[in-house]
């Protein structure tokens, strides 16, 4: 045993059989590495294609997408490999999807993404309002599309220099004027929905929803009380939960009675 033992430790402290071992070893990684490579280059990959052309805006049904495998080394650039990652999306407006084309990321959009989204989502006879607001007021950029709010109404009187003293002049109103209210789109200052992208940080400017056109009128009357100073205030509610919202209402007569005796409508 003790000669096995002495003669296995001069073997490795030979320097050309240590030279030998390290050669055979990295040949062998060389050789593994190598079939690795060529495993992966061969195997085919399933992936989804158009089966016919796409026009820019239109939805990617199902029935529009088929699967086909193809080696990984045609995979370049940004081509989706799940058919989960374009059923329901929507060619980019500005782009056409050939028939027997790959998807590209750059190619689909989300619903939201699109420029006329919004159109899609109320029904006829509802009128869109577009409702300024800012991270605070959406606390801390926490009211998303789809969720329901309720709008509350703070009118405050301006106080000119004669009524200073006057301690009924700067009173303030303060209610809920429109409940359940479902959110369409939140946007940034430059038009840009702001959940479009999580990775880019986007600052809320806009809410937009849809009202009958009797309460987009209230709305618009408060932006134009020169008399008063005006806040809509949106807070979000938890009917997006429920699988039956309540019903969007006019929740304060009051208040839509104080605007509209401050106010004209123009009848047609």
């Amino acid at each position: 045993m003790g000669n096995t033992t002495n003669g296995l430790k001069k073997f490795l402290q030979n320097k050309n059989t240590v030279t030998v071992i390290g050669v055979v070893l990295a040949v062998l990684v060389l050789y593994i590495g190598y079939n690795m490579r060529v495993k992966s280059a061969i195997n085919p990959i399933t992936v989804p294609y158009a089966k016919e052309t796409i026009k820019g805006g239109t939805q990617i049904t199902e029935d529009k997408v088929g699967t086909i495998q193809v080696p990984p080394s045609m995979l370049k650039g940004n081509v989706l490999t799940n058919q989960s990652q374009v059923i329901d999306k929507y060619a980019r407006p500005d782009s056409i999807i050939p028939e027997g084309s790959l998807f590209y990321s750059t190619a689909v959009v989300e619903e939201a993404q699109l420029p006329n989204s919004i159109i899609l989502k109320y029904p006829k006879g509802y009128v869109l309002y577009n409702m300024a607001v800012t991270t605070e007021s959406t606390y801390g950029n926490s009211i998303y599309p789809e969720n329901y709010i309720d709008i509350y109404l703070k009118i405050v009187n301006k106080v000119s220099e004669d009524q200073k003293d006057d301690k009924n002049a700067d009173k303030i109103r303060l209610g809920k004027l429109i409940e359940n209210v479902k959110v369409l789109a939140v946007k940034d200052a430059s038009g840009q929905p702001v959940f479009a992208n999580l990775d880019e940080q986007r600052t809320p400017a806009m809410i937009v929803f849809a009202v009958p056109e009797e309460y987009y009128i209230i709305l618009k009357k408060t932006e134009y009380l020169r008399n008063y100073e005006t806040t809509l205030i949106p807070v979000p509610t938890n009917e997006s939960l429920s699988d039956k919202p309540g019903k969007l209402n006019i929740s304060n007569e009051g208040l839509v009675k104080f605007i509209n005796e401050v106010t004209v409508t123009d009848e047609q």
